[in-house]
């Protein structure tokens, strides 16, 4: 009877997961056969698969939406904000856990308030800063508050992480005459893989999905990102759905695409020194 029980417990509960896994995976499924009807296939019956794929919708997102632009736009500064963040996050949480020096626990809680602060309440200040200093409008102007932002969490993973990694490896490679910069990036930075991809994923997701600065600190459509353009597909009256969810979808491919790559990471890096000592 215990038995039949837990089996019918089971089966209720995974049902459950399966019915919730749906509920979330069906959205993207939506999304892409939509992006391939017409606008009126579209209009008649939102649920229904498209009769014939019409790509024309992904072909005058890229020519008339200027989607490769902003495409390339998101790219260049989603890359280059993940290089820098890795480097300095990386350098950061090693010296704080592994020197002490005056003045380490106000930089560490420096670094840690920077989780706290919520992006919206920054807006008007670093508008205002970075009108002063001229620095709106350019081809870096977004990388600098995006580095900024996607530090706290990147030195807070690298230093718990290296609270798990014995000091003795260091000091083992320092008596075979290992220098400290070699060490420290030869040796210590391969074990810190796991939370450094996962510095790495969080970094561009919140770079290339990034909304409100790119909104207030760009003017220039030459300049602008993923998320501002998709904005240009909604008129004032209408709006061409088909054509929208096309963009969404290249929009939504290298997210989607470097979470499949790096799902294992995730986990890994989630869990990497969370036990310390």
């Amino acid at each position: 009877m215990n038995k039949l029980v837990r089996t019918v417990q089971g089966l209720f509960a995974n049902l459950f997961v399966w019915i919730f896994s749906i509920t979330c995976i069906f959205p993207i499924i939506w999304m892409l056969y939509s992006s391939l009807k017409t606008d009126r296939e579209f209009s008649l019956d939102i649920l229904s698969l498209p009769r014939k794929p019409f790509f024309e919708n992904y072909s005058k997102a890229i020519a008339e939406g200027n989607i490769g632009s902003y495409f390339s736009n998101s790219m260049f500064n989603t890359v280059i904000t993940v290089a820098i963040v890795i480097v300095i996050s990386f350098v950061t949480g090693y010296c704080i856990s592994r020197f002490e020096f005056k003045g380490k626990r106000l930089i560490y809680a420096m670094f840690l308030s920077g989780m706290l602060i919520p992006i919206y309440a920054l807006l008007i200040p670093i508008f205002v800063e970075f009108k002063a200093m001229g620095l709106l409008n350019k081809r870096y102007t977004l990388i600098l508050p995006y580095i900024a932002f996607a530090l706290p969490v990147g030195v807070f993973l690298v230093e718990s992480c290296m609270y798990g990694i014995p000091i003795e490896i260091e000091e083992a490679a320092c008596i075979d005459g290992s220098s400290f910069l070699n060490t420290m990036f030869t040796i210590v930075m391969p074990m810190c893989k796991p939370v450094l991809s996962t510095c790495a994923i969080l970094t561009f997701l919140n770079t290339w999905n990034e909304f409100p600065l790119a909104l207030v600190l760009i003017r220039s459509n030459a300049l602008k990102t993923m998320p501002i353009g998709l904005t240009n597909f909604v008129g004032s009256y209408t709006v061409n759905y088909p054509l929208m969810l096309a963009a969404l979808v290249v929009s939504t491919l290298p997210v989607i695409i470097m979470y499949l790559l790096f799902y294992n990471q995730i986990m890994k890096g989630m869990t990497a020194g969370a036990v310390k000592g």
